[in-house]
């Protein structure tokens, strides 16, 4: 058997471990929530709720962003089986973040997201188990760049931008929880036009999610990172998307598989595997 077809056999392997473990977690997930909204009136906000985050985030007080997401975005890849983070040095005050170098020969996936947002929970939900699997076997890396898009749906908690600030707290201190964590704030995400989660609440789930490191908490309950989120989310929204032909972001998801944007369904996880084979390199 040839290198591809062997990696061809594992990438179908890993599809099929994935569907099984994504049934059992859809079956759960339905049990504790329903998503819901319309897609038109989000698609026929989009446009403004871009101009507002931007105008918001502009009057946001600069920070230094997080250890271990040099790049806006915590990058996970597979060591003897495990999904491991790569640990980088912060970004200082005023700097600007380093892209990452990829691997032409793998699946560079890369997720631009909103935790508040239900179509970035539907992706999350759908296609996650197979991603992570793809990582596992190292056809794959998978980046997570959390941002603010919806702060405007949480009636003045800025929960989005809370939620980004949190995970970048646990990314800083205990950077092995990180994806445990980004699981966790699917799996409790808020609906739309409520406050969402309290500060307590995140402190919270990022104990149970692994992050045992004492700084944690205090971190998110004081929001250390929400300077940093303003200036992520501003450049993602205004700058040239690093590793991809996208002049920016216009929408969550955005999904984006070694410099192509993903358009499909969110919730066909062929669909899915079929962009990734397409333009995933040799993985």
């Amino acid at each position: 058997m040839s290198e591809n077809e062997s990696k061809k056999a594992r990438r179908e392997a890993a599809r099929e471990r994935a569907r099984l473990a994504r049934v059992q977690e859809q079956a759960r997930r339905r049990r504790n929530r329903t998503l819901g909204i319309s897609g038109i009136i989000v698609g026929g906000l989009a446009v403004i709720a871009i101009v507002v985050v931007v105008i918001a985030n502009s009057v946001q007080p600069a920070g230094p962003g997080p250890r271990n997401m040099a790049s806006d975005g915590v990058l996970l890849h597979g060591v003897n089986g495990k999904i491991v983070p790569v640990e980088t040095a912060a970004t200082p005050e005023g700097g600007k973040p380093t892209p990452t170098k990829q691997d032409d020969s793998v699946a560079n996936i890369t997720v631009y997201s909103d935790y508040m947002c239900p179509y970035c929970n539907q992706f999350e939900t759908s296609q996650m188990s197979q991603i992570k699997q793809w990582v596992q076997d190292g056809s794959a890396t998978l980046e997570l760049h959390p941002f603010n898009l919806l702060d405007r749906v949480s009636l003045g908690s800025k929960y989005s931008t809370r939620s980004a600030a949190a995970a970048a707290c646990v990314a800083n201190y205990d950077p092995d929880a990180f994806l445990a964590y980004n699981t966790s704030l699917y799996e409790n995400q808020p609906s739309e036009s409520t406050r969402g989660l309290t500060n307590d609440e995140l402190a919270s789930l990022a104990k149970t999610a692994g992050a045992t490191n004492s700084k944690v908490a205090s971190c998110i309950t004081g929001q250390h990172f929400a300077g940093w989120v303003a200036d992520a989310t501003n450049r993602v929204l205004n700058e040239a998307i690093p590793n991809s032909s996208l002049a920016k972001v216009t929408g969550t998801p955005t999904v984006i598989v070694n410099g192509k944007q993903y358009n499909g369904s969110l919730t066909d996880t062929d669909a899915f595997a079929a962009f990734v084979e397409q333009n995933g390199g040799a993985a």
